[in-house]
């Protein structure tokens, strides 16, 4: 099990702050651990953080967790989701009792990230530098 610390923000908060309807100070943001898990999508976050963050629920999904059963939980709207310098926005899958906050292959692709097999860290996946490789062969 890989764990990492990053910092989760409202996303809305932050685009109020750039239109100047509130402080940066206002933005509400926690620090956690989480499990960096490659074999599952998501963000996925506990009731507790969702209502700490003050997010929005946009839908609902049902998910298969790691015991197997089959649970109904609610979609966030975006969180505004930073690790060292690198920062992505998703939305989170709320599961009811969630002991860990899991970081999964959406947002790790979306900062450029990866598990090192070797040592067992959240590495950037083009080392420091935050790169995103585009395979684009002609821009209109």
């Amino acid at each position: 099990m890989v764990k990492t610390e990053i910092i989760l923000k409202n996303a809305y908060d932050e685009g109020n702050v750039r239109e100047g309807l509130i402080k940066p100070e206002a933005v509400r943001s926690v620090t956690v651990m989480a499990v960096a898990d490659t074999s599952y999508m998501h963000l996925v976050i506990n009731e507790d953080l969702c209502q700490k963050l003050g997010l929005t629920y946009i839908d609902e999904r049902i998910v298969h967790i790691a015991d197997g059963q089959r649970i109904r939980c609610k979609l966030t709207g975006a969180i505004d989701v930073y690790w060292k310098n690198r920062h992505t926005a998703c939305p989170a899958l709320v599961i009811p009792g969630a002991k860990s906050v899991l970081l999964g292959l959406i947002p790790l692709e979306g900062m450029d990230l990866m598990i090192d097999s070797v040592t067992q860290e959240v590495v950037g996946i083009h080392g420091d530098k935050e790169e995103y490789p585009c395979f684009i062969t002609q821009v209109a």
